[in-house]
Order: structure tokens, then sequence, then C-alpha cells
């Protein structure tokens, strides 16, 4: 089955533009617990913009905001505890965004996009793997869409995210390193054409 991104490099250079449809998208992580489990948590509320250049993929591009105070981790404590001055400080740094800086395709419907992370008020440079664009496809109200996943790993005190607090038996309450993983569904814009 050919996919989106390997008709796109033997297609003229076409580009069309992609927003990212927030009821239908979002964004997870994990982190160890204790050294010992995953706690996850996952954020609502994402927005941006796909450029998708169908001649050149890797002339695409992407930018994307998450809006930090909609963490849900399933503990309401530990959500305010992460939304405090301790970690992510939403009252002082409310988004976290990704903007593309490139996007190398492998030829099998998976790419690496390469941007900038900016969280907690530090730009770090992060590579996701991406699977995807999906095929298009028309909803029942003539939108057309397609989906992408994508998967990062961070060490959030890059980030200035440093809190911890040590364990009795050893080790760290918070592990450092955060994978970071993206479902994410996009409508055309009416402005792109078919």
């Amino acid at each position: 089955m050919t996919t989106v991104l390997e008709k796109a490099t033997h297609s003229s250079a076409a580009t069309s533009t992609w927003n990212i449809d927030p009821a239908h998208s979002s964004a997870e992580f994990k982190v160890r617990h204790m050294m010992i489990s995953n706690v996850k948590g996952k954020f609502s509320g994402l927005a941006g913009t796909l450029t998708l250049n169908e001649g050149d993929v890797s002339k695409s591009s992407i930018e994307a905001s998450i809006p930090v105070a909609t963490i849900n981790t399933g503990d309401e404590q530990r959500d305010g505890h992460l939304k405090s001055a301790d970690f992510f400080d939403v009252e002082k740094f409310p988004n976290m965004t990704f903007a593309s800086v490139k996007v190398v395709p492998n030829g099998a419907g998976e790419s690496k996009a390469v941007g900038d992370i900016t969280l907690h008020g530090v730009t770090r440079q992060v590579t996701f793997d991406v699977e995807g664009p999906s095929q298009p496809g028309k909803d029942p109200w003539g939108n057309t869409r397609i989906g992408l996943s994508a998967t990062a790993k961070i060490n959030r005190k890059e980030f200035g995210l440093v809190w911890n607090a040590a364990l009795e038996a050893g080790g760290v309450l918070v592990g450092d390193d955060v994978t970071i993983s993206l479902d994410v569904e996009f409508i055309k814009s009416v402005n792109s054409g078919e």
C-alpha cells in the first residue's frame, strides 16, 4: 500500500495545509515513578498546522502548541503539583510548543521530524519518529482528514524540570527520561484545494 509520503515523493509539487483537530488528537507522556513503574499522563487542546509539500516531503513543516494546564494523570493532587512552580509552572509558562526545522522521510511511510520544543521557558531540539500521515479520507461532513503518530524521548532536566525527592531505599521519586507519544488527526484547510 502506497502512503501519502511515498506518493508525495513521486508527484508534482503541491503544498496543502492541514489543521490539527483537537477533538481527535492526543499528547501523552510516561515517566518512571519510584524507579518501579511508569506513570502516564495526557494533555488536551492541541492546536497547530501541518504544511505538507506533496512534491518534496522534506520541505514539509509542522507547528503545534499544547496548553500545559490541561495535564491529566488521573490524580488531582499530582496534577496540581505538576502545574505548580516545582514542575511546569503553568502560570508563567502556559504552553509547550513544537516547530519543525526539517523532515527526513525514510520511504517506508515513516519519517523523522526534527524541531524545537519549548517547554518551561527552555528550547531544545528534539527528533520525533513519525508514522504516517495516513491516506486521506472524507468524513461525513465533507472534510478531508489525515492522521499520524509520533514519539520522542526527552530528558526533563534539560528543560529545567529538576524537582525530585530521594527515596529512603535509594533512587529517586521521578525519573529523568520522559517518553512523549502523539496521535494527531488533521483536517485539510478549505483554502488548500484538492
